[in-house]
Parts: structure tokens; C-alpha cells; sequence
């Protein structure tokens, strides 16, 4: 897609133009693309800002609540005065403010099976911003169906983890991972999580969807980064692909 190169979009975007490897062509192909943001809680808030500041053109929202007090010390588009209406709509008008050159279309509904079904959207990447294993497991087999790359993140406590597939043969997929970490589950209420973790993390998702629209290296396949939040460090974890893993494991590698 053809940008018109204003004085004022060129001042916007200056310091990423700037970068090697981006020039106006990197620009167009974020201005051209689509990214499903399902989440709009504390990951989705932040890697949403980031989209949006980055101008990539179509940002689309999914998420059923509404504000609650408890979440306005980590999901960042939200204010006291917003308490009690809808999230999507509230990080659309935001996210619009932020940069009026964009598209933030917004679905006040949970991500279900048939979600893409239903509302047609074509999407480039989708950002899984979500707190729960069975939301993830649902948005990973309908990316998979799809072949669409799909970034993960997750935040509790003070540790974050993401993980990005772009489900190639051979490389392990979610359920690969859920396998090697077993069944157990805790929430934010129950264990708690600080904001700025939440913050990196879904930052974190941002980079790797702008990296991956760009056609720039990404994450590897069967990689979880690791981020502890106490000691500011950074790991690698390499996922092996279960031999007998009920989603993948029939698959013959490339």
C-alpha cells in the first residue's frame, strides 16, 4: 500500500524510518498490514500502544469486559473515569487519539472457534493477550488451521514468558508446551503480577509482530523466552516437539 509521504507523517515516523533495514518501504508494509490484538487487559494494553505508535494500519480488538477499578495499575489505556465501560472501546479511542492514521476496529466478545467465521477479518498476525490456557488453546488451533503467525505472551508475578509460531513442519506447537509444563494454572488475583512485568512483556509481543510484518528474524520456532522480573534476566528455554503430542505429532517433518 502507497503511503501519502505528508510533512507530517514524516516527522511521526522519523526516528524508525531511520533505522536500517526500515526505510519508507518497512513504513508501508506496517501501514498495510493487519494485527488481531485478542486482550485488551494488561498485555493487550501495552502491546497495542505499541502497534499503534508504530503505524501499523489495522489494529482489530477482541475482548468481552468492561473496566474494573483492579485494572488500572497495569492496563495502561485506562483511566479512573473509564471504570465500567467496555475495554475495547475505550483502547480503540485511545489507541485513534495516539495516531489518527490508523484503522482500531473493535469486537466486544470473547474469541470463539468460529470467530474468524464470523467476522470475515483477514489478519497478518494475532497477538494472544489472554489470561487463560483454554483461550489459548483455541487461538493457537484456529491460527494453526490458518497458518497465521501467532505471538504468545503471559505475565504473573514477576515473570513473563512469549513464544511466537509461525507453525512450520516439524516445530513444536502449544500443545507441545503445555505438555512440558503440565496443567497447573494460577490467575492475578490469586498470585498477583507487577505492572511493569505485564509491560515488557507485551512490548515484547509488539516487536515480534512488527518484525514479522517487516519479513525481519524473529523469535525461533520452539523457543520460550523467559523474563524474570527480580533479577532483570533474560533466558532462552528450547521446546522440543512431543512425539506423541495430539496436535502435532502426526505431522511429518520437513
Amino acid at each position: 500500500m502507497k503511503v501519502d509521504w505528508t510533512s507530517e507523517r514524516l516527522n511521526r515516523y522519523a526516528r524508525q524510518v531511520n533505522l536500517t533495514g526500515f526505510d519508507l518501504e518497512g513504513q508501508e508494509r506496517l501501514y498495510a498490514a493487519h494485527v488481531l490484538v485478542i486482550g485488551a487487559g494488561g498485555l493487550g494494553c501495552a502491546a497495542a500502544q505499541y502497534l499503534a505508535s508504530t503505524g501499523v494500519g489495522t489494529i482489530s480488538l477482541v475482548d468481552p469486559d468492561s473496566i474494573e477499578a483492579s485494572n488500572l495499575h497495569r492496563q495502561i489505556l485506562y483511566r479512573s473515569d473509564d471504570i465500567g465501560r467496555p475495554k475495547v472501546e475505550v483502547a480503540a479511542r485511545v489507541l485513534q487519539t495516539m495516531n489518527p492514521d490508523i484503522l482500531v476496529h473493535t469486537y466486544q466478545t470473547r474469541f470463539e472457534a468460529a470467530w474468524f467465521e464470523q467476522y470475515g477479518e483477514k489478519v497478518d498476525v494475532v497477538v494472544d493477550a489472554t489470561d487463560n490456557r483454554q483461550s489459548r488453546e483455541i487461538i493457537h488451533q484456529q491460527c494453526r488451521q490458518r497458518l497465521i503467525p501467532l505471538i504468545m505472551g503471559a505475565a504473573i508475578r514477576l515473570e513473563g514468558q512469549i513464544s511466537v509460531f509461525t507453525h512450520q513442519a516439524g516445530a513444536p506447537c502449544f500443545a507441545c508446551l503445555t505438555q512440558l509444563f503440565g496443567e497447573t494454572e494460577l490467575s492475578c488475583v490469586e498470585a498477583g503480577v507487577m505492572p511493569a512485568v505485564v509491560g515488557t512483556i507485551g512490548s515484547l509481543q509488539a516487536l515480534e509482530a512488527v518484525k514479522l510484518i517487516l519479513g525481519w528474524p524473529t523469535m525461533s520456532a520452539g523457543e520460550l523466552l523467559l523474563f524474570d522480573g527480580r533479577t532483570s534476566e533474560f533466558r532462552v528455554l528450547k521446546i522440543a516437539r512431543m512425539p506423541h503430542c495430539p496436535v502435532c505429532g502426526h505431522e511429518i517433518d520437513s
